[in-house]
């Protein structure tokens, strides 16, 4: 149940970019004033109130400085991935938020007298008996972790010795076991001669913003980590997509000798939202027989997994088309083999078999783009027999088409997505017509296709591919 705070407000909307800058600039105006006021505060340190208070100054600037980091960072976004990732530095910088009263304890140790005195907030940070006296330097590392106690010895070193001012962070543990990071304040008092009469600090409890940074940190690290493995994953699947595809620039002569044969041209062409490349693909393959595959499909899917996938159902295509299996029974095995695999799996396509020595092209389709067909400057769209997605119904039939083709026809196959947005994408692909009519070769009409629909922003890949027959 929400509190009456915030019951009757609208949800927080996350800041848009004005809105940060402006934050920015405010917090950067309250930098300088906030400055202004320390540097007019005189001290000569001999008023415990005052070196407090001139430290709660410092203090209030490291937080502002925190939170201007921050904003900028809300501002500008994650850091991109470096080409070759290494340990990235942490700036050390004390942030938090909440009120500073409530963290911030004081003590004052006199080096001429031993004694010290502490705050009721230094003893409450600490955990310790606000009756029991006040713990000198010499037993102050009692209170602090092992490894953390050559840090504090340091710090206490150069202010008796050297005058330097305290400003660092160490571990100490309480009384219950609790182990609590504070941040370290301090500066010598001098005496008349010189020399240091006493050591005063302000000492905070940084624990939870010190967890909460850590955690910061281990996202950060996690998402570098989730980036690479992408990248990886990504260039896997690159790699991968070029092995099984035949190339994409250039021509095939499929059956490379004798008459009736097809000039083919393919290309993939990129999505324009998604960076993991999917199941796509295009093939043609010479048969032993003498007959040429021409296919098409989609795995459904992004990345490795998928382009793997797609991979298997390439070479299934492959092999039982070199088997002599005709269209129709090859898509009944496919759909068997995406049923079969322990992850499940929906992937449309279409697979012709060209008889050269009649110019006879079968072919079958599994949920997929009919092939368009251009002859005599015309376009048209193959009537397609029945074919449900592959993996989508166990034992489902598949129908197979017959369609004789002329010398300069054209046949286009296509992956879906290859005209984003489905109204009037059949009617822009048929619109080609005039193009490749004027076209010499079956590349020339793949450059149209890319010139036409190349720079498009796709939901997803596309591949095409188009065979002429020769005259």
């Amino acid at each position: 149940m929400p509190s009456h705070v915030s019951a009757d407000r609208p949800a927080a909307q996350p800041p848009g970019r004005g809105s940060v800058e402006a934050l920015i600039a405010q917090t950067r105006r309250l930098k300088g004033d906030v400055d202004a006021v320390r540097r007019d505060t005189r001290s000569d340190g001999a008023d415990p109130e005052e070196r407090w208070q001139r430290a709660l100054y410092d203090l209030a600037l490291h937080q502002l400085n925190d939170l201007d980091e921050h904003l900028a960072q809300l501002r500008d976004g994650p850091a991109p991935l470096p080409d070759e990732p290494g340990p990235a530095a942490v700036p050390h910088s004390p942030s938090g938020s909440g009120s500073l009263l409530s963290r911030v304890g004081s003590a004052e140790w006199n080096l001429l007298t031993d004694e010290a005195s502490w705050s009721a907030e230094l003893y409450r940070i600490l955990g310790r008996d606000p009756a029991a006296a006040a713990l000198t330097l010499d037993e102050l590392p009692s209170l602090v972790l092992d490894e953390d106690r050559p840090r504090l010895t340091t710090m206490v070193t150069g202010c008796l010795v050297d005058a330097k001012p305290i400003d660092g962070e160490f571990r100490v543990v309480r009384p219950d076991g609790g182990v609590r990071t504070v941040h370290m304040m301090g500066e010598p008092v001098l005496g008349g001669d010189g020399s240091t009469a006493s050591m005063w600090a302000v000492v905070r409890d940084v624990s939870e913003v010190r967890r909460s940074r850590r955690a910061v940190l281990e996202t950060r690290d996690s998402l570098e980590r989730h980036q690479q493995r992408v990248r990886t994953e990504q260039q896997f699947a690159v790699e991968l997509q070029e092995a099984v595809l035949p190339p994409g620039h250039g021509a095939l002569r499929l059956p490379r000798r004798g008459p009736g044969a097809l000039e083919i041209a393919a290309r993939c062409l990129p999505s324009g939202s998604s960076a993991l490349l999917g199941g796509n693909w295009y093939d043609a393959l010479e048969l032993p027989d003498g007959d040429t595959l021409l296919s098409v499909g989609d795995l459904t899917g992004h990345g490795v997994a998928v382009t793997s996938g797609m991979a298997m159902l390439l070479g299934a295509v492959r092999g039982m088309a070199m088997a002599g299996a005709p269209p129709a029974h090859l898509m009944s095995l496919l759909n068997q083999l995406l049923d079969a695999t322990v992850q499940p799996a929906l992937g449309s396509a279409v697979c012709c078999r060209y008889r050269p020595a009649t110019r006879v092209l079968t072919w079958a389709q599994a949920g997929h783009p009919a092939p368009l067909l251009y002859s005599g400057g015309t376009g048209c769209v193959l009537s397609a027999p029945d074919g449900v997605l592959l993996g989508a119904t166990s034992g489902a039939g598949y129908g197979q088409a017959e369609a004789t083709l002329e010398p300069g026809d054209l046949l286009l196959l296509y992956t879906d997505g290859l005209v984003p947005g489905h109204s009037g994408s059949l009617d822009a692909l048929l619109g080609l017509a005039p193009r490749f009519r004027a076209a010499r070769t079956a590349q020339d009409c793949v450059t149209a296709v890319v010139e036409e629909f190349g720079e498009c922003e796709r939901a997803d890949e596309a591949c095409v591919l188009i065979a002429k027959v020769g005259e």
